[in-house]
């Protein structure tokens, strides 16, 4: 059986999310003793529990695998929910969403929800069209490049922006520019086939077991279930096409 759990698995916050997977493990019989670390293993027949974003959720994972869970986040939205954060320069003297038509775009991935598809339907919302886009290969990496002043806009996801405010100096060089509409928080998942109950009964345990200051990094307070409906009729953006990558 292989576990997982990458999507904010920041070196600065590995003891706590091995810790967390200690308390999750501890209510499921022959749980491996260790996550893996060298992949996703979304379409691995023997996953047991791992975390995806709700873009390749919809996109490819669907028929595969079932939601076992969604996590709440300490954030202003409803429970089960999350929000993507724009973000530009701090001293960018473009000030509204509308200001920056044909700006250069980071982007971590091309199957991210928060770093491409909820950008790309708020630039559609306002008209916006991006000059260039930029694959970087993570949120930190995005926030990185609009610091650095490689691009101008990146879209990251509240739970990232909000570890890259506790751990990045650059941060301090970025501002937010606006804040997408809520979606549903990206879901826990095991293979197709496993029951999801005994792995949420064992989620919502171990949140409540981890202390307010790991709580508080992970800013994950609790554990709902959003269906898969919810997740599947969000809209499929189009294919990124990136015109350089990120060094």
């Amino acid at each position: 059986m292989i576990a997982t759990l990458p999507m904010y698995d920041r070196p600065e916050a590995r003891e706590i999310t091995d810790n967390f997977w200690a308390l999750i493990r501890e209510n499921l019989a022959g749980a491996p003793e260790t996550l893996s670390r060298d992949g996703f293993h979304w379409l691995d027949p023997d996953l047991l529990l791992s975390q995806t974003c709700s873009l390749p959720f919809r996109t490819g994972l669907q028929d595969d695998v079932s939601i076992v869970a969604t996590p709440v986040h300490k954030l202003d939205c409803p429970a089960g929910t999350y929000f993507t954060a724009i973000i530009a320069r701090a001293d960018d003297p473009r000030q509204a969403f509308d200001d920056f038509a044909d700006a250069r775009l980071a982007v971590n991935s091309p199957v991210s929800q928060s770093g491409w598809a909820a950008v790309d339907d708020v630039a559609r919302i306002n008209g916006v069209n991006f000059s260039s886009l930029l694959l970087t290969g993570s949120h930190q990496a995005s926030a990185r490049a609009v610091a650095g002043g490689e691009a101008d806009l990146c879209g990251l996801d509240a739970v990232s922006w909000s570890m890259i405010r506790r751990w990045d100096d650059f941060a301090d060089d970025l501002r937010v520019l606006l804040h997408s509409p809520p979606t549903p928080s990206l879901p826990y998942i095991t293979a197709y086939g496993n029951d999801p109950q005994p792995l949420q009964d064992a989620l919502v345990q171990a949140v409540h077991a981890l202390s307010d200051e790991e709580r508080d990094i992970l800013s994950l307070i609790d554990i709902t279930y959003v269906p898969a409906e919810e997740y599947t009729a969000l809209p499929i953006p189009p294919a990124p096409q990136f015109q350089n990558v990120a060094g």
